[in-house]
């Protein structure tokens, strides 16, 4: 070992870039779409890193489920969502559940109001607390271009999800 703690080949490093600062503070399933909650920016970003996002309506946030354990993560089998027996077993990729080997959580959210170091925001499903990684504008045309195509069970699962 050389004590070297950079990167090698095909390897990254992933560092927080700001946190969730209020809404929820422990995990309720449903009824994210009323939840308000800011993004504080980490303070070594300049305080530019915001410039222009209050031209956008919506945001991508990408974030780490933090309260699960590296134990719990390593749960990767498939499994019924939400442990409803009446839907049908998934694999780990079929599923948007925050045990994840990765711990990654991806959201889209409104943007309600943009500073230069906070950003405020509504239904972002991402607690108190939770390390943000990183932040883009929803862009219109990055949508799907053609139909989705979804089992019955997502519109159950998701039906008072926002």
């Amino acid at each position: 070992m050389s004590g070297s703690t950079a990167p090698g080949p095909g390897e990254f490093t992933v560092r927080t870039l700001g946190r969730v600062v209020g809404g929820r503070d422990e995990w309720v399933e449903d009824g994210w779409g009323s939840v308000t909650a800011a993004i504080e920016v980490a303070p070594d970003l300049p305080d530019d890193v915001t410039l222009g996002l209050s031209d956008f309506s919506h945001l991508e946030v990408v974030f780490v489920f933090d309260r699960v354990t590296p134990e719990a993560s390593q749960r990767a089998g498939a499994r019924h969502p939400r442990g409803n027996e009446a839907w049908p077993e998934v694999g780990l990729f079929a599923s948007r559940g925050p045990v994840r080997p990765n711990r990654l959580g991806v959201s889209r959210c409104r943007l309600l109001e943009a500073q230069p170091r906070r950003l405020v925001v509504q239904g972002l499903d991402a607690l108190d607390g939770t390390p943000v990684l990183d932040v883009k504008p929803w862009f219109e045309p990055f949508a799907p271009r053609d139909a989705v195509r979804q089992p019955a069970w997502v519109g159950e699962l998701t039906s008072r999800y926002y």
